[in-house]
């Protein structure tokens, strides 16, 4: 029986990157975000060229009950769930201070950002150990995007680097108690990667690459995710559980 992945914010950006390496390796993949069904229909269409069954549903992932009518959803189309991936996040609608930051920005990116995915993943994990307890060779897997801004500090998003490090031990936490279980937990830390999200800034950041910022000198694309997520699905570091993969092109890496 084909597996089936999970990717929340899954049909743009990194998501979209995602979705498209774990098609190719034969998921099928349920899918979720924003934006009506209708809109959404011609990246679905192109994720189906693989052969894989592809099921978009609409949900907020900061919104309890939509988190609960996305697993049934899940559920009632696939019967199983493999891999959970997530992936869905928003950045602050304005870059401020620090000094000047507001509550209810903070408050939003972190329903969204870590609240959501936290206990989306509370749900998922209790589907796959009742998956475990009625077939032992069942072997779950839970992947959270987070940044390179869970370690690297930004005084003018704040409320992103905190919900970013939030997810950085979200993972440790899921990753020491679903062991028992067979549930592998990893993060993956983008770096700078060519999406909508960072369209604003991208003239900011060409500059600093230029500049040498990286190591590699390129844009991250959303594919470099992806297969940095394909790779830990599919079990090529089965005895990592709990790990961080960096895809950041060196940025973070230190150097004199």
């Amino acid at each position: 029986m084909s597996k089936t992945a999970l990717i929340t914010g899954g049909t743009r950006g990194i998501g979209l990157g995602i979705a498209r390496c774990l098609a190719d390796v034969g998921y099928n993949l349920a899918l979720c975000g924003l934006r009506q069904p209708d809109s959404v229909l011609p990246t679905l269409a192109s994720l189906r060229h693989t052969g894989v069954r592809i099921e978009y549903v609409r949900a907020d992932v900061a919104e309890r009950d939509d988190r609960q009518n996305l697993l049934a959803e899940v559920r009632r189309h696939f019967g199983r769930l493999d891999v959970l991936v997530n992936n869905a996040g928003i950045a602050p609608e304005r870059r401020i201070d620090i000094l000047q930051a507001t509550e209810e920005s903070f408050e939003r990116l972190i329903r969204v950002n870590l609240q959501g995915p936290y206990f989306l993943t509370q749900a998922a994990a209790n589907w796959m150990i009742a998956q475990r307890r009625s077939d032992e060779t069942f072997s779950g897997c839970i992947i959270n995007i987070s940044s390179i801004s869970a370690t690297v500090a930004s005084v003018n998003r704040g409320e992103y680097c905190i919900s970013k490090a939030g997810i950085s031990m979200a993972t440790k936490l899921w990753a020491a108690r679903l062991g028992e279980y067979g549930i592998s937990v990893y993060e993956v830390r983008p770096g700078i990667i060519q999406t909508d999200m960072t369209r604003a800034v991208a003239a900011t950041y060409d500059r600093l690459i230029e500049d040498g910022l990286l190591v590699q000198p390129r844009w991250g694309t959303p594919e470099d995710i992806g297969k940095a997520v394909t790779m830990l699905a599919r079990g090529d570091l089965a005895y990592a559980t709990g790990q961080v993969i960096v895809v950041d092109g060196g940025m973070t890496l230190p150097r004199l």
